[in-house]
């Protein structure tokens, strides 16, 4: 089916996929107000704001796979269902736990509905129309982190709970066009479950975040040797392997072996990551404008807004640019893009025209490595009834590459002292890891092997 007659689809997908994006960007104006009435501490909010990004990572890759086995539609209802129910939480809590709780469920849900959507559109659409659908998906993460500041100052006005109650009425739609629109599920696989695979992949993913938050940017060498970090980094050193080998012995595994092993997949997974990486560093621009141009930290957030909607733009345009050039050239461009706005960032003597300037560039750069491509390149490798845990495989690789460079960074900064000289090194040495990454990217392949393998791809299947 064409992009034309799948419009109340793409819509139902896009308008989820929103949802989920939207509960990232507005938390940020909603913890003041939370810690207000919670009297939180810093630390207290740091896990508020993790516990979603660990149910995320939980419920991605399970979701996903059981995508896989028992059809989108089934899946696409329960994330959605689990993602208000998550919101209905947190609108009546009355304590810190059930915050934490409450945004645990909501990351969980989530998780399963950006790859789900993302499998629907490989199900549906021909080869042609794969890359501008994922395209428009892709540009939902530009224009949340647009809207979701505004949507923070409107709710806010009344209560914070507002930003999560207004979740439930669009769930509510959301399940009743799904029912209607996606595919219908089917019998489900018959092979056993892969438990085994799963707990081991689950306890692996829960160690590393728990590291991860357990580091201290402050104090690097004492953080990375205490416990609560290099027991945890040793734990999954162990478990990741003991993860591989259930795999390869599995009926069904959570993700199959042979499709980490073809090189397209493992390039791109690799590029993800570290596209991931280099996408945190965005979290310090508005920081580095205060402290070298010295506006205020308000005028520093909007002074991102021309960069957000390039990117939001850029994505849908390098979505259609792939049937034309291919997800190579796309990737590498946009990693030019990324080293030279780097470059500026961490060489130039910044004015606001220079700032805007090198956020714009980077905000299409982004638009080419955290969007359509990568997506594509999974969906062109993966089986069909692996294309779920293939996309839930790309998303939790870019989330963990976020949670890594988010780390990274900050060690860098304070290794510098903080203030200009910090952000300066750490945006030279993000653009020195954007030349690592192009070396790599230029192994993906080209425009006509990618198209000759899209060919021979299944049809799409018909409502």
């Amino acid at each position: 089916m064409s992009l034309s007659e799948n419009k109340p689809l793409l819509i139902l997908l896009f308008v989820g996929v929103l949802m989920g994006a939207l509960d990232i960007a507005i938390i940020g104006p909603a913890l003041p107000a939370i810690q207000a009435e919670f009297d939180t501490t810093g630390r207290q909010l740091a896990v508020l704001f993790n516990a979603y990004v660990l149910g995320q990572l939980i419920g991605t890759q399970l979701l996903a796979k059981l995508s896989d086995r028992f059809g989108p539609r089934s899946i696409y209802i329960f994330s959605l269902v689990c993602f208000g129910g998550g919101s209905l939480l947190l609108v009546m809590a009355g304590e810190i736990n059930a915050l934490y709780a409450g945004r645990a469920i909501q990351g969980f849900g989530a998780g399963g509905i950006f790859p789900v959507a993302t499998t629907v559109i490989a199900a549906q659409m021909s080869g042609r129309d794969r890359g501008p659908a994922l395209g428009l998906i892709g540009s939902v993460w530009g224009l949340a982190f647009f809207i979701g500041p505004i949507l923070g100052g409107i709710f806010l006005n009344l209560s914070w709970r507002w930003l999560f109650l207004v979740n439930l009425p669009i769930a509510g739609l959301l399940i009743a066009g799904a029912w209607r629109l996606l595919p219908k599920t089917g019998p489900g696989s018959q092979r056993p479950f892969d438990l085994v695979g799963l707990g081991t992949l689950m306890a692996a993913v829960v160690a590393l975040v728990v590291a991860i938050n357990n580091f201290d940017a402050t104090d690097v060498w004492n953080s990375v040797t205490s416990f609560g970090v290099a027991a945890l980094l040793g734990a999954v050193t162990i478990l990741l392997p003991l993860f591989w080998f259930a795999e390869k012995r599995a009926a069904d595994p959570i993700i199959r072996p042979g499709l980490l092993q073809t090189r397209q997949v493992a390039l791109a997974c690799v590029v993800a990551g570290g596209a991931g990486a280099m996408q945190t560093a965005s979290v310090f621009y508005p920081a580095m404008a205060v402290a070298s141009i010295g506006v205020s930290q308000s005028t520093a957030a909007f002074m991102l807004l021309p960069g957000v909607v390039i990117s939001t733009l850029g994505s849908i345009a390098v979505g259609r640019l792939i049937n034309v050039v291919g997800t190579r050239l796309l990737v590498l461009a946009s990693l030019c893009l990324i080293f030279t706005s780097f470059m500026i960032y961490g060489r130039a003597d910044l004015d606001v025209p220079t700032f805007l300037l090198a956020n714009m560039i980077s905000g299409l750069g982004s638009a080419g490595l955290i969007g359509a491509p990568l997506r594509w390149t999974i969906l062109n490798e993966s089986r069909p009834e692996e294309r779920g845990a293939a996309q839930g495989l790309l998303s939790n690789i870019t989330s963990v590459g976020r949670l890594i460079g988010a780390a990274v960074v900050g060690a860098v900064i304070t290794s510098q002292g903080g203030g200009v000289p910090g952000y300066q090194a750490a945006f030279v040495g993000m653009g020195i890891f954007a030349i690592v990454l192009f070396a790599v990217a230029t192994l993906l392949k080209s425009r006509s092997a990618e198209q000759l393998l899209s060919d021979e791809m299944p049809k799409p299947a018909t409502a």
